[in-house]
């Protein structure tokens, strides 16, 4: 079947990026930014709360951890589970041993059905995002504003009635429609992990005001590397090793910059893991140049 003639038209075809949310810059226009105590590297540590459903609709795709085999699996959902039961207490453990802060997005529906998780979440100190409604409501752009925006409300209000007030919202498979960020800014979040679009937070334009973007980074995720790509964990722990240094080594001439990476329960939580993960906070805590924050004292300290 052919193209319609318009297939290939796009309304915001332009100089640098084909969106209007933030203006196009090479790293080397933007302004240096100075981290407290002459740090160079702000470290985001994010640990998705994630509901993956044993009946996924898998509309308008499969969100990534959604099952795998045919209906019932067990198997793969028995594993999302332990990571909410286990892996997230161990991963919490390994943080408060080196001191370090994390950003936990959480899908709204696990409020209840997890809420010790969210109380031990809170207790030590860590930030809580909003993850959407769960891994099945995929924001894009097929949806109609109005249903889009009753998300967005029904999230906030499911937070609201949990009594907690994030700023921060991520997007279930980070995935957005075009209006995405007009809504959730509207519903009075103004972080948005997202996208990313750069090194350092990024201030977005929505028409219902200020909105930053903290850029997160997929090619570091634990689920894509140590799951789908099957790497080994040793060159997991060196890739963010490695992305710190170059960073590090780039602070003279870009100033401060942020690495954003995940720790998945049911991926980063397993025990076969831990090693790594203990090596990488060990990393970030020992090294005078990095400090660990969430994606709102990121956002506070860039400000």
């Amino acid at each position: 079947m052919a193209l319609p003639p318009d297939y290939l038209e796009y309304p915001l075809r332009r100089y640098g990026m084909d969106q209007d949310r933030y203006a196009w810059r090479p790293a080397g226009a933007r302004e240096p930014l100075a981290w407290a105590d002459g740090r160079r590297v702000a470290a985001m540590i994010v640990v998705p709360i994630e509901f993956h459903m044993l009946n996924p609709t898998g509309k308008p795709f499969k969100s990534p951890g959604a099952m795998v085999t045919p209906y019932p699996d067990l198997r793969h959902f028995t594993t999302r589970d332990y990571g909410l039961r286990v892996g997230a207490f161990r991963l919490l453990d390994a943080l408060k041993a080196r001191g370090l802060k994390a950003t936990f997005p959480v899908n709204a529906v696990l409020l209840d059905r997890v809420r010790p998780l969210v109380d031990a979440i809170l207790a030590d100190g860590h930030e809580i995002a909003a993850y959407g409604w769960d891994t099945d409501h995929i924001h894009w752009s097929g949806m109609e504003v109005a249903d889009e925006r009753a998300v967005v409300a029904r999230v906030r209000a499911a937070f609201d009635a949990a009594g907690l007030k994030p700023r921060t919202w991520m997007s279930p498979a980070r995935q957005q429609s075009f209006a995405t960020l007009d809504l959730i800014a509207e519903a009075g979040f103004d972080i948005c992990l997202d996208w990313e679009q750069d090194t350092v937070p990024v201030a977005i334009r929505t028409d219902s005001g200020a909105m930053t973007a903290v850029p997160l980074s997929n090619e570091l995720d634990d689920r894509t590397l140590l799951s789908d790509r099957r790497q080994d964990e040793r060159v997991w722990a060196a890739q963010i090793g490695e992305a710190v240094a170059c960073l590090k080594d780039e602070g003279e001439r870009c100033g401060g910059q942020v690495l954003g990476f995940t720790l998945t329960p049911y991926v980063a939580g397993q025990p076969f893991r831990m090693w790594a993960v203990r090596e990488i906070l060990a990393g970030l805590a020992d090294d005078a140049s990095v400090w660990a924050g969430t994606a709102a004292e990121i956002v506070d300290a860039a400000a």
